[in-house]
């Protein structure tokens, strides 16, 4: 029996990224799980102008010092060296808006090429250092996903589905969730951080248990 995983997260949230890593790590372990996957919109910067900030500003203005961002840094380094995700910080120059991005995980939805644009979008900023918020950039992606390249730049020259990814966002911020990744389970169960390996191994021993 199928159990419904709702996925809540941005683009350019590290936490995120290594979250979304281990949980596919777990699901390698177990390749009969349960989960049907969906991934939902959170901006962590939903006010960032369209043409996204200098990423050392913006991590400045938000966190403080030099030394402080330093700081944070490092537990992020350490689960990306762990569980062997590339993460270029060097190469991050720009933090974008994810308005974008997040449009575009929702088209990708629709023509069930979801997993690989998410994927895409995680590797083309935390192991590339591309702007996600970059039109071509997206288009790239886009394109190498099975999209349609020329429907894609329509879409994204156009407001279509702006204010439902700024609707989707608000409610899910409505409804509790300050910080991603976010996991409903089956929509009951929440789990929330970039949970451990073993954390899912569990999760998935247990539904398939229960459903036997």
């Amino acid at each position: 029996m199928s159990t419904k995983l709702d996925i809540f997260s941005d683009p350019v949230c590290p936490w995120c990224y290594i979250g979304k890593a281990r949980l596919e790590r777990a699901l390698e372990q177990r390749p009969d799980h349960p989960f049907i996957i969906e991934w939902h919109p959170f901006m962590l910067a939903p006010d960032m102008p369209p043409e996204g900030m200098d990423r050392r500003e913006y991590l400045q203005a938000k966190f403080g010092a030099p030394e402080q961002v330093a700081k944070l840094h490092v537990p992020i380094l350490e689960a990306c060296e762990e569980i062997g995700l590339p993460l270029a910080l060097e190469k991050m120059e720009r933090n974008p808006s994810t308005l974008n991005a997040h449009r575009l995980i929702h088209w990708a939805g629709l023509e069930g090429r979801q997993h690989a644009v998410v994927s895409a979008l995680f590797r083309a900023n935390f192991a590339e250092g591309r702007d996600i918020g970059d039109r071509e950039v997206l288009l790239d992606i886009a394109e190498a996903a099975g999209l349609d390249r020329a429907m894609i730049a329509r879409l994204l020259d156009s407001d279509a589905d702006v204010a439902e990814i700024r609707a989707r966002d608000a409610d899910i911020r409505a409804r509790g969730l300050r910080g991603v990744p976010g996991f409903l389970l089956g929509r009951q169960y929440v789990l929330s951080g970039a949970q451990p390996v073993e954390t899912w191994l569990d999760v998935i021993d247990q539904i398939t248990a229960a459903s036997q």
